[in-house]
């Protein structure tokens, strides 16, 4: 800043007052120090900065992977929200490897963030306890782990819920389970969720129909696959997540079996315009990734406030065209779960 003010012929205050956009600069003196700036090729330190006005400038992003399209939206929004505040982010990915969760937490703050937004993957976040008087966590998604701390997860076990009640209505009786592992809380919830439909309606779970295990789109379509293939195959699958509804769809197009209903626990892009479109439980990142980044400039603005509080939020079931795959018309009678399939072309229930 010194060589830019030198160079333009003014104060290094002069310079720092050209930066914030002070109406009081003189536009010959505002273009001199931006000529400067140019032939400089100048950028602010931005940690410097950081110092100097006591005020954080950066918000760390960690979740498991930037490529889903769930967390990319979550991070998308507290971005925006961030943005607001004249300030930026910095994302990273954590991967499925729980051991790096540490490693890779520790060189993101070395950033120098103002606050940490984070999806765990560790079974332990007790290794951030001695940070936070000084620096605001937020978990989303999935809660800590031997820490107490500000969290916003969905309703995991009421979406799994949700679903398979959903489907159950629409006739179907064996309904798959895709997912990756009952270690990731989320998965866990949903998979109970799964359960609990299916005791409430008196109908037997069948362990063969829950296919665990997969780490990644490509695998969660093998798996559907391979469960198309048993003596007994599903008349329906509920995905555990949008990353492998991402696989399972195309999968299911590809030995043209669209009489396989479909809900996704979380929605993806295209899902809506997809043949036949994807029903979905939205888990609205966008409202996800707001309420965190209030939160942890809340919690900037008072940094001696405590919250540490418990927040589900709620999730919703957009029905679409997959669920009806292949004109399964449900009827009711009478007592719970007590539906007849009726098969037919009129896109109606008798």
């Amino acid at each position: 800043m010194h060589d830019v003010a030198k160079r333009a012929g003014v104060s290094a205050k002069t310079v720092s007052r050209v930066f914030n956009d002070d109406p009081h600069v003189t536009e010959e003196t505002r273009r001199r120090v931006k000529s400067a700036i140019q032939d400089l090729k100048y950028v602010p330190n931005m940690l410097a900065r950081t110092f100097r006005q006591g005020r954080p400038t950066v918000i760390g992003i960690a979740v498991p992977d930037v490529a889903d399209p769930f967390f990319a939206a979550v991070a998308k929004e507290i971005e925006m929200a961030a943005r607001e505040r004249d300030m930026a982010i910095v994302v990273t990915s954590l991967g499925d490897d729980p051991s790096l969760e540490r490693s890779i937490i520790e060189t993101t703050l070395r950033q120098q963030v103002g606050a940490l937004i984070i999806a765990p993957i560790a079974a332990d976040q007790s290794y951030l306890s001695h940070l936070q008087d000084n620096l605001p966590i937020v978990f989303i998604d999935r809660a800590p782990m031997k820490l107490s701390a500000d969290y916003f997860v969905e309703d995991d076990f009421g979406g799994g819920f949700d679903a398979t009640r959903h489907l159950i209505g629409h006739g179907h009786r064996r309904i798959a389970f895709v997912a990756d592992s009952t270690d990731i809380p989320t998965t866990r919830l949903r998979l109970e969720g799964y359960r609990a439909a299916h005791a409430q309606e008196g109908i037997e779970t069948d362990e063969a129909i829950i296919a665990l295990g997969s780490r990644n789109a490509d695998a969660a379509a093998q798996a559907s696959l391979d469960l198309l293939g048993l003596q007994n195959p599903p008349t329906a699958i509920f995905s555990s997540n949008s990353r492998f509804s991402v696989g399972v769809f195309p999968a299911l197009r590809s030995v043209n079996r669209s009489d396989i209903a479909l809900v996704s626990f979380g929605d993806f892009p295209m899902a809506a315009v997809l043949q036949p479109s994807v029903s979905v439980i939205d888990q609205n990142p966008k409202h996800v990734g707001r309420v965190a980044a209030e939160r942890a400039f809340a919690r900037i603005a008072n940094p001696a406030r405590r919250y540490r509080r418990k927040n589900v939020l709620p999730v919703q079931l957009i029905e679409r065209e997959s669920c009806r795959s292949g004109q399964l018309f449900p009827v009711p009678l009478d007592g719970p779960g007590s539906l007849a399939v009726v098969r037919g072309g009129s896109g109606e229930a008798p």
